[in-house]
């Protein structure tokens, strides 16, 4: 056999992961299901226990114009706007979990003395949460994302929410079918945050 004779080694391509092929950049492959969540807010826990419905609010960017003496040029604003938090959830029979949110805002609202605002201070869960003594009519909500096999993925934190809209729970005898009652209620809040179950900003 000759000394000088070249042997080829061939090497077989190695398939680059999803993050650096372009186009491919996902991972995971499987859609992210309606279902799978669990909703909860400091202040009222039972609400949050019987919420069917909850969101993920929209955010909006504002835009600025750029006037020009050609076309006014579009650019990117510098305020965001949040979409409100809206959970929908069933109602007890001793209406215990709606209650909460209705003496949560009649506190806020104090429509019939200035004692309801001070009572709604001292029944909160966070104390001191701004460091001025009784300032406690806020609260966070989280709202955890569930995968296919119901284990936690990520996480929505909200900062400061306080209600300020419940709906009706409207009675009618001629009813045939039994149908419980759902109630919504809508939040404001300061900030939400996307985050995985380790606290990490998406």
């Amino acid at each position: 056999m000759p000394l000088n004779k070249r042997v080829e080694i061939l090497i077989m391509p190695t398939r680059k992961p999803p993050a650096d092929r372009p186009g491919t950049p996902i991972k995971n492959r499987n859609f992210l299901s309606p279902t799978g969540f669990k909703f909860a807010i400091t202040r009222s826990p039972a609400a949050a226990f019987f919420c069917n419905q909850a969101n993920i609010p929209s955010m909006d960017l504002g835009v600025a114009i750029q006037p020009t003496y050609l076309k006014d040029i579009e650019v990117p604003g510098d305020k965001l706007q949040f979409g409100d938090l809206t959970i929908r959830f069933m109602v007890d029979e001793d209406l215990f979990n709606y209650m909460e949110i209705q003496n949560w805002m009649r506190g806020l609202g104090y429509p019939e003395k200035l004692d309801q605002l001070d009572d709604l201070h001292k029944s909160g869960k966070l104390a001191n949460q701004f460091n001025r003594e009784g300032e406690n009519i806020y609260s966070d909500a989280t709202l955890q994302i569930l995968s296919n096999n119901l284990v936690p993925r990520f996480q929505v934190f909200f900062r400061d929410v306080f209600p300020y809209s419940l709906t009706t729970v409207n009675f009618d005898a001629t009813d045939t079918d039994i149908e419980y009652f759902t109630a919504e209620a809508s939040f404001k809040y300061t900030v939400y945050n996307i985050q995985d179950m380790n606290g990490n900003d998406l």
